[in-house]
């Protein structure tokens, strides 16, 4: 039930993006850039130093340097260390105790950790709303859209677009800046995204935009 150990694979060039069925832009006006489940943990699936995890972090850090710099809101997701039974719920079923007891395995990693002003927030099932103030941070800052990094595209990420969506907030799903158990599995989430729910773009592209002020 623990995490698989994922195999390397290349992330998908723009070239093998989905098309997108809306028109909708990223505006640093509007925005709030989304870092997801970038623990220890889950990061430690993938072997160090090898693709995706390598470019996927090199490529979320380009966009939190970004957003930081258009006043973009960067929140953080992470789940806690020492989860209870009640609060993991079913997830114990599927993938066991998760985070387990150690708090530095529920750290973001060094290379994306966060800044003074960045949010984070305790995350607690595969959608980054549920059960968190993300909706409400979205509301009082006048916000509605989101877009989305980090890992796994076709569990968490996947279902944050969704929850999103359904929220009348626009998702944005970097494609090059999450990554995922497989190639199989990453370009799955992307078509799925980008034919239900929201836009797929680059990171060159969701740089450009948020800073596009």
């Amino acid at each position: 039930m623990a995490l698989p150990a994922i195999t390397p694979y290349a992330l998908p060039a723009p070239d093998r993006f989905p098309a997108a069925r809306v028109p909708w832009r990223i505006d640093p006006a509007r925005a709030v850039l989304l870092v997801h489940d970038m623990e220890r943990h889950f990061v430690d699936a993938f072997t160090p130093g090898t693709e995706p995890i390598r470019s996927a972090v090199a490529n979320i850090a380009t966009l939190t340097t970004a957003a930081r710099a258009a006043a973009v809101p960067v929140v953080y997701c992470a789940q806690p260390a020492g989860q209870s039974a009640e609060q993991r719920g079913l997830q114990r079923e599927w993938w066991g105790p998760g985070v387990g007891d150690d708090p530095a395995r529920a750290e973001i990693i060094d290379e994306l950790a966060p800044v003074p002003g960045d949010i984070v927030l305790t995350k607690w099932r595969y959608s980054a709303f549920h059960r968190t103030a993300l909706a409400d941070l979205l509301a009082e800052r006048g916000r509605d859209q989101l877009v989305v990094t980090g890992v796994y595209a076709h569990i968490g990420c996947l279902m944050t677009a969704a929850d999103a969506f359904q929220r009348d907030v626009q998702a944005f799903l970097v494609a090059d800046a999450v990554a995922d158990f497989g190639e199989k599995e990453h370009l799955d989430a992307l078509a799925w995204v980008a034919g239900r729910c929201g836009i797929v773009l680059s990171t060159e592209a969701a740089a450009a935009a948020l800073t596009s002020r």
